[in-house]
């Protein structure tokens, strides 16, 4: 229970999120301005986010970010068109720690928000028809979600370094306009559970370094007051993921980062079981989102233009999880946006301090159906992040 309370407060301040999907586009300020490319190339001690291996890289320090969100979503559905914005903004913490246990050994602590979903829309789209004793609720969905990762990182011989982050993590999650599933008036309800992610990286090269990073899928307890809603009784775990990159020292002063990564939301049936499924609600083999599994491509270049300041350019794609004949439930979920572009920039205040910031545009997506009528899913996404970094 008192697990349960902390991470619920945690999650009130990191607030819902979509772009690779429902996961973050990258994790710490420095990663989201190379479009959230890092699994060969730590930045800073929220490294160990992307890959833990990474962590014994980078310089011992505390780091506290803040992300600005604000994604515009909305669903046209038999010819009428509704926004989903009853909540715009959005405001994402983070805290990272690394410090040098003994030569070549480093521990780290990690809390970030790894993804989300939110839509408020000022209308019921899964409607029945009202009565006198019933009237249909206006549609929204929030949902967050909350990683705590202790790190231990080490270098080995030849250029190799591993590293593995035990992961802890939290869920919240509230639904309304719900009444055609069977839910009614359910509020917030919070789920907790955990994984880990391991990781390799090798400097091949002066000029180039390899790495490779596997997050396990985290088994989450279920949503109790959802569990007519998602399969397997309120079920629903954080996919596994894993991703390759590299890291490429075009000079002394411009690298170039590319990772690709690969993220199985099929795997959990709450996600992944077609909307169409046959069983009920709530059934492991009821109805889901329908999303399928998607490839991303995270890019970007560094280029240090004096020994005080870096910037950045980057680049993110991803395939598209939902299908046109999934839009039915989706209306809820809108992750369509598919390609980011991203810039940032880190200046060196004193030899102890640095500011850090970037931008991220998803450019607007449309996906398309007209199952059981014509639907039309869009959003496009603005956000905007600043942490400080204080090296010991």
């Amino acid at each position: 229970m008192r697990i349960q309370l902390s991470l619920s407060l945690l999650l009130t301040a990191s607030a819902a999120l979509a772009t690779d999907g429902y996961f973050d586009h990258g994790y710490g300020v420095k990663a989201k301005g190379l479009g959230g490319a890092g699994v060969a190339f730590a930045q800073d001690s929220l490294a160990s986010a992307t890959n833990p291996a990474g962590l014994v890289d980078v310089a011992d320090s505390h780091q506290v970010g803040l992300t600005w969100f604000a994604p515009d979503r909305s669903v046209t559905a038999n010819g009428d068109t509704f926004d989903g914005n009853e909540d715009g903004s959005f405001y994402i913490p983070d805290f990272s720690y690394k410090t040098t246990l003994s030569s070549g050994v480093a521990f780290g602590l990690a809390v970030f928000g790894n993804g989300g979903m939110n839509t408020g829309y000022q209308a019921p789209l899964f409607d029945l028809p009202s009565t006198p004793t019933f009237t249909p609720s206006n549609t929204s969905m929030d949902l967050s979600q909350l990683f705590i990762a202790p790190t231990w990182s080490w270098r080995t011989d030849g250029g190799h370094a591993f590293g593995v982050s035990a992961i802890l993590a939290g869920q919240r999650f509230k639904a309304s306009g719900l009444e055609e599933f069977g839910i009614l008036g359910a509020g917030y309800d919070t789920s907790v559970g955990g994984g880990a992610r391991l990781g390799w990286t090798w400097q091949a090269s002066q000029s180039l370094k390899v790495g490779a990073t596997y997050q396990s899928r985290l088994w989450m307890s279920n949503f109790d007051k959802y569990a007519g809603l998602f399969a397997e009784r309120g079920g629903f775990d954080i996919p596994s993921n894993y991703a390759v990159g590299f890291a490429y020292k075009i000079d002394s002063s411009l690298t170039w980062a590319f990772d690709v990564e690969r993220i199985h939301y099929s795997e959990v049936n709450s996600v992944g079981n077609p909307g169409s499924s046959p069983g009920n609600f709530g059934d492991a083999d009821g109805p889901g989102f329908g999303w399928k599994d998607v490839t991303v491509i995270k890019t970007g270049l560094a280029y240090e233009v004096s020994p005080t300041l870096t910037v950045r350019l980057g680049y993110n794609h991803t395939t598209q999880p939902i299908g046109a004949s999934e839009v039915y439930f989706n209306q809820l979920a809108p992750g369509v946006v598919r390609h980011h572009a991203t810039l940032g920039a880190t200046w060196q205040a004193n030899a102890s301090t640095e500011v850090s910031f970037f931008y991220a545009h998803a450019f607007e997506a449309t996906v398309s159906g007209s199952s059981p009528y014509p639907i039309a899913l869009r959003m496009n996404q603005d956000s905007v992040g600043f942490s400080l970094n204080w090296k010991h």
